[in-house]
């Protein structure tokens, strides 16, 4: 082999070796971690359970500061991500692209704080945005690029989007018949090709569970991973499980443009334990178990051999995110809000299973309930419920939740409690006209847990609109009907 040959063969070998290392070389999973919670945990045990469970990769959906000192020195690699609601900026300011590098990654890159990628925006193209994000997402993602190029660190930190799996479709249900979404459809080729002018990857966010919450008819074991009765055939391909039949879809739309061999990550993967009748503990471990033995072979899938590089989602519920597609986006969590392992889930690293999450405090073993001598018919108690609901979480109650077997006097202590600990176990947040009242003694059921708050260090402070003995100041008045669609037991 000649001089010259030799330096082809040793280029292209550091290329090949580069791209595996992008297509999900990985050593280990990584976890979404959120933050959208009324008592989160402190940043430094969130990191701690991360080591623990030998997680080796995290995704924020912003750059929170305590969050990311926490994250100093851990050797955790870090996808930190920028809110949607900053596109418009990026998108119309070069200047505001280079403060936000300068202040969110580089000056922790500095510190210590393993960035591997900046994601830019989450789901901007979702339909029930409604085309808000539509003609910023792609400018932003540009400014951020040039100015990771100007702070030097673009060969260091790549720029990515996490996007929903309904970006591409295929008329058929075939894999093989991918391809974008038509409304998107050109700018979804021009975000590809940036990425892949850049050396990043393509981000998806993919949830055979939605499929299952939106369609009824939908195959259930086709969510999961051993076998199904009702597979995909593709060709000389078959498909026994909506993953790969999701995921190869997204290849063959890729190969089709010519970007075959560009990375792709999935960004958000996991099934929720609570807030609808599918969402359960026995599905979620279930599927997150199937999920990683599946992965774990390093087989890939049948349209892309080879390690997969996953976040699952997500690390910890989330009691203030929002419930507009449903009750479940507050029970993702593999841990409770105060880091309890929800189920036993082998991630595959050299730490085994989920490990609780050390020194956390509580707040007194008491809870609000509604008082035994208080009348159902009472008018103050479906306002009273109403608002409880509308201020803390009542997520976990309805048809087959957790809380879903709970009498009427039940389903009422639960949403006075939620709103009691929500507002720090105040007195005056278990008054509720007068018809609640304190009590030591543990209202859960063997199905239905009456949280009890941990302690926080974040600031965080009792509310001013509050329910007190005199009557109800702010009130949100809901029919009566829909209280007693709440309280029903199903």
């Amino acid at each position: 082999m000649t001089c010259g040959a030799m330096g082809s063969f040793y280029v292209m070998k550091a290329l090949v070796f580069y791209w595996l290392l992008m297509v999900g070389g990985v050593n280990g999973i990584g976890a979404n971690w959120g933050t959208q919670a009324s008592h989160p945990l402190p940043p430094n045990t969130v990191v701690q359970m991360l080591k623990d469970d030998g997680i080796t990769q995290v995704k924020l959906f912003d750059a929170e500061e305590g969050t990311m000192n926490a994250l100093t020195n851990s050797g955790i690699e870090v996808m930190v991500g920028i809110p949607n609601d900053m596109l418009a900026m990026l998108a119309t300011s070069t200047k505001a692209a280079e403060q936000w590098v300068s202040e969110n990654a580089s000056s922790y890159v500095n510190d210590g704080v393993n960035i591997r990628y900046v994601a830019v925006g989450n789901e901007p193209f979702l339909k029930t945005f409604n085309e808000s994000f539509l003609y910023t997402t792609l400018p932003a993602l540009q400014n951020i690029q040039g100015a990771l190029t100007n702070a030097g660190l673009s060969s260091r930190v790549k720029v990515t989007v996490p996007l929903n799996a309904d970006v591409y479709q295929s008329a058929s249900d075939r894999p093989s018949d991918g391809d974008f979404r038509s409304d998107i459809h050109d700018l979804m080729l021009n975000i590809t090709q940036f990425l892949s002018d850049n050396g990043a990857p393509f981000t998806v966010n993919i949830y055979p569970f939605i499929s299952l919450y939106d369609n009824p008819n939908f195959p259930v074991d086709y969510a999961f991973f051993d076998g199904t009765s009702s597979p995909v055939v593709d060709g000389s391909t078959t498909y026994t499980n909506m993953f790969d039949a999701n995921f190869d879809t997204l290849i063959w739309t890729l190969k089709k443009y010519g970007f075959g061999n560009l990375p792709v990550i999935v960004g958000e993967i996991g099934w929720p334990t609570d807030g609808d009748m599918n969402a359960n503990l026995q599905f979620a471990q279930k599927f997150n178990q199937g999920f990683m033995n599946h992965i774990s072979t390093g087989q890939g899938t049948p349209m892309r051999p080879g390690p997969i590089n996953a976040y699952l989602f997500s690390l910890i519920d989330e009691d203030e995110k929002s419930i507009q597609p449903g009750n479940f986006e507050r029970h993702w969590g593999l841990y409770t809000f105060d880091g309890l392992p929800k189920y036993q889930l082998n991630l595959g690293t050299s730490n085994g299973g989920l490990v609780r999450a050390k020194n956390v405090r509580y707040l007194d073993k008491k809870w609000c309930v509604f008082k035994p001598s208080a009348s159902l018919d009472d008018a103050n108690v479906a306002p009273s419920v109403s608002y409880a609901c509308e201020n803390a979480d009542c997520t976990s109650l309805g048809y087959k939740t957790s809380c879903g077997n709970l009498e009427a006097r039940g389903n009422i202590s639960y949403a006075f409690n939620s709103y009691y600990q929500i507002n720090d176990q105040n007195d005056v947040a278990c008054g509720f006209n007068n018809l609640a009242t304190i009590t030591n003694v543990d209202p859960s059921t063997s199905t239905c847990k009456f949280e009890i708050m941990i302690e926080t260090d974040s600031g965080f402070s009792w509310r001013s609109s509050l329910v007190t003995d005199k009557g109800i100041l702010l009130v949100v008045y809901f029919s009566f009907l829909s209280f007693m669609f709440l309280i029903i037991s199903f």
